[in-house]
């Protein structure tokens, strides 16, 4: 099973590996470095090698081709579902929400913890997944978070002007109170489990941590565990806010 697909041209091994939906162009190579990806019965692991008209591409031994379409799909993720394409503890994968009829690899765009809900991008894209995920692209994602408790003042000031948990910096763009127990907050860099670290630092819990916005896409009324096809314009704004920032991967 050879791909035809090049049509005389040669790319990166990594970039092939993202435009088959295998995953992002930087995930792509921790898998190539990882010893995984074969070319024509070598086993691959700089990120030099590129990929021409009729090379055949192994991952884990089995057969990997380009993509004859590109999704790129929004999901309201429910708590309780994992961002992930395996779970050994078999938790729910959010993956398994996504119309049964859609045969491509999908993999998410970001981060959503297990326990928290929204908004969360699905595609076979890496350009898309690798221009979004980059660090300089500046990307805003909103989030409504309620804690069990009375959230204090000092926590807003944290998200504002900054606080450093275990060597780790953590600054909102923006955070507002929004009720006694309830707050939004603007990411940008959206570090792991932001929010969750900087409440638990203050001993607050959120029972509530909902994405409702990733740059233009809103969640609007989608319901939860509902999919939706972006829209081109969404993902023109999208690419164009990379691109803006400098990450043309």
């Amino acid at each position: 099973m050879k791909s035809s697909s090049l049509r005389g041209t040669s790319i990166r091994l990594q970039v092939y590996l993202s435009h088959a939906g295998i995953a992002s162009r930087r995930a792509a190579e921790q898998i190539i470095a990882e010893g995984r990806v074969c070319v024509n019965g070598v086993a691959i692991t700089s990120m030099g090698s590129r990929v021409e008209d009729g090379d055949l591409v192994l991952l884990d031994g089995r057969p990997v081709q380009l993509e004859s379409r590109m999704l790129h799909l929004a999901l309201n993720k429910p708590p309780c579902y994992l961002c992930s394409s395996s779970d050994p503890q078999g938790r729910d994968l959010a993956l398994g929400l996504l119309p049964a009829a859609i045969k491509e690899r999908l993999y998410s765009v970001g981060r959503l913890d297990y326990m928290s809900c929204g908004l969360i991008f699905f595609t076979n894209d890496g350009n898309f997944a690798g221009r979004l995920g980059h660090p300089s692209s500046g990307l805003e994602k909103e989030y409504i978070v309620e804690a069990t408790g009375i959230i204090p003042d000092t926590v807003i000031d944290a998200f504002n002007c900054g606080v450093t948990i275990d060597n780790e910096h953590y600054k909102a763009k923006m955070a507002v109170k929004t009720g006694r127990k309830s707050m939004k907050i603007i990411l940008v860099e959206g570090k792991n489990r932001e929010i969750r670290r900087v409440f638990s630092h203050f001993r607050l819990h959120p029972c509530l941590l909902r994405r409702i916005r990733i740059g233009c896409v809103l969640l609007g009324d989608l319901k939860e565990g509902e999919s939706r096809s972006l829209t081109e314009g969404e993902i023109s704004k999208l690419l164009g806010q990379g691109e803006k920032n400098g990450n043309s991967d």
